[in-house]
């Protein structure tokens, strides 16, 4: 061997053969799960464009030109490299919400929480690693609020030789629609300007003009008849329908005129199958569900609405009260003879609640029960090593000196969870300073005192606290974080507060999964709460909508490394401040370990 490398055209031989033995080796070593993992590429091309709605046209950011972007298309157990190219005029990160993303945050994409955003001109690469995610996830931009237009579906299919639960129920095979993506349109702002609008003055956003069906108003708005979605379907079969609530700022009803649907899953877990008329998803999560494509209960109209309309469970704040529809439409229909050829589409009128119907988005959430079968067991920890009870609250700061602000009373709005209002560095990103504190203080980028109770304790859900003078809307701001042993069993109660009205607040966390073992209206209870959760089969999910006015409670592992924001869904109260992060320290075993940063993380 000496010999042959003794020639230059072998010297670089071997080198490329010791490369190869070392890469081989390296990612093993990183990254074992993914051997047997098929790995699909994709590629994104971050860049404006000019679209119209509601006839008015306006300029976007968008996906490769499209609106919604693309669908990410992977079985469970696959990796997805996304590589993403920024030629927008702003700085971009992308989040694959709902993957947990094992070992991987460097990959999981909020703007100075795990990276620096990538810069107009720029690229990265992003690796998706799928684990036990099976159903509707979606990935959007996490930057500023840029993902209003930059979202898109990822479609995970169960891994080859086996088949969905509720496919042995249904003959033939269901098939599959496109995905319906649920969404908000402002006719005439760019959303980022009233962001900056909205730091500069302290007062509220502007709500949106529309709700939209995959990008479009549809046809009960003016200039949208031609855009309206349309979902072609034949008698006789069943369709799985792949739904996504990819608002910023409300939740929404759903419905289908003349059709039920049969609820399968939520946020890439299989539940407990369960008919019902509408469902309610909040921003960020996503609902699986069977249609029978059977409308002879609806006199075989052929042409149905499926609509989505806000919830608001907070009237007494401007909101976007619309509704967007997309078309139903069978084919292969005979058509009798004197008959028109298209009738107007049937509108859902006995099955789409009111907008501020909070009973029907109770009802509809309480149901929801994780499938809890041998193929796809909970496991749900019986005990905690570790509770923490968060209030989550809108707040005022005081208006800064030499400047005017249009909040309430002359203040800032803001936003808090245990009246820590979170403040995102912006110089460094919380992982990198937290990856590389063996080597420099993390001083400076955060602080790990993020409390585990709220501060003070009062009747959090007493309308009459703040004119009672006992409570201020002050909060305090700071990067303040919490840190988890790995492996700890964590509960965490999510309590709404009447500090400047309550509302049902979405909280996601990332990197993780989650039981939700209770829910309940009014305080809650230490003491008394705990004794009804349901440890048995409760929902797994990754967004939780807490009750207005009351509390939520959710249970899970920390058995994931890395740093995971925990923030509410409503961007609008994410950039004010009702936020925070979890960090878990490594374990022992080297799956137990986060991996090493990609050598090509942007910089800030």
């Amino acid at each position: 061997m000496g010999a042959v490398a003794d020639t230059p055209a072998a010297a670089v031989l071997l080198r490329l053969l010791q490369l190869a033995v070392f890469l081989a080796f390296g990612v093993a070593a990183v990254c074992p799960a993914a051997q047997a993992s098929t790995v699909h590429h994709y590629h994104f091309l971050v860049k404006r464009v000019s679209v119209t709605r509601l006839c008015r046209q306006k300029s976007i950011l968008t996906v490769n030109g499209q609106f919604p972007g693309p669908t990410i298309r992977a079985r469970k157990g696959d990796v997805v490299v996304v590589n993403v190219r920024n030629h927008g005029d702003r700085n971009i990160t992308i989040h694959w919400h709902g993957v947990d993303q094992p070992q991987n945050p460097w990959s999981d994409g909020p703007e100075y929480i795990t990276q620096c955003p990538i810069q107009p001109g720029a690229s990265f690469a992003y690796r998706v690693i799928l684990s036990q995610e099976e159903g509707t996830l979606w990935w959007h931009a996490h930057s500023g609020f840029d993902r209003a237009t930059v979202q898109g579906a990822i479609v995970i299919r169960p891994s080859r030789g086996t088949t969905f639960p509720f496919q042995f129920q249904k003959k033939p095979r269901v098939e599959e629609l496109p995905p319906i993506i649920l969404g908000e349109w402002w006719r005439d702002d760019d959303v980022n300007d009233l962001l900056e609008e909205t730091k500069r003055t302290g007062r509220d956003v502007k709500p949106s003009d529309a709700n939209t069906i995959n990008g479009e108003p549809g046809d009960l708005f003016p200039c949208s008849a031609r855009g309206t979605t349309v979902v072609a379907v034949e008698r006789g079969k069943t369709y799985l329908l792949r739904l996504i609530n990819a608002g910023l700022t409300n939740h929404m009803f759903f419905a289908v005129a003349g059709h039920r649907l049969t609820v399968v899953a939520t946020d890439a877990r299989y539940t407990k199958p369960f008919a019902t008329d509408h469902v309610m998803v909040a921003p960020g999560q996503t609902v699986d569900a069977l249609l029978d494509a059977d409308d002879r209960g609806a006199g075989g109209r052929c042409r149905y609405y499926m609509a989505a309309r806000t919830f608001a469970s907070d009237t007494t704040v401007p909101f976007n009260n619309s509704t967007a529809t997309a078309v139903l439409e069978y084919t292969r229909t005979l058509r009798r003879r004197g008959t028109p050829r298209r009738r107007p589409p049937v509108f859902p009128v006995a099955t789409l609640p009111a907008v501020n119907d909070i009973g029907a988005a109770a009802a509809y959430t309480t149901r929801l029960r994780s499938l809890a079968s041998e193929e796809h067991p909970v496991d749900v920890p019986a005990r905690v090593d570790e509770r923490l009870v968060v209030t989550m609250a809108v707040n005022l700061l005081p208006c800064a000196a030499n400047t005017t602000c249009s909040g309430p009373g002359g203040a800032r709005l803001a936003a808090s969870l245990n009246n820590a209002s979170f403040v995102n560095p912006s110089a460094a990103d919380v992982l990198r300073a937290y990856y590389y504190r063996r080597f420099r203080s993390a001083r400076g980028v955060y602080e790990a005192d993020f409390p585990d109770h709220p501060p003070s304790a009062f009747n959090f859900t007493d309308p009459g606290v703040r004119a009672s003078g006992l409570v201020g809307a002050a909060t305090e701001r700071g990067t303040r974080v919490k840190v988890l042993e790995y492996g700890a069993a964590v509960e965490v109660v999510f309590q709404d507060t009447a500090v400047l009205g309550m509302v049902s607040h979405p909280m996601h966390l990332h990197g993780f999964s989650f039981y939700v073992v209770g829910r309940g209206l009014g305080n809650f209870d230490e003491r008394r709460d705990p004794a009804g959760y349901n440890l048995a089969d409760p929902p797994l999910q990754n967004t939780v909508a807490v009750p207005k006015a009351g509390w939520a409670a959710i249970r899970f592992r920390a058995n994931n490394p890395g740093v995971w924001f925990v923030h509410c869904h409503f961007d609008r109260h994410m950039v004010w401040g009702m936020d925070t992060v979890f960090i878990v320290k490594d374990g022992k075993a080297p799956d137990a370990k986060m991996m090493r940063p990609p050598w090509n993380m942007p910089q800030c």
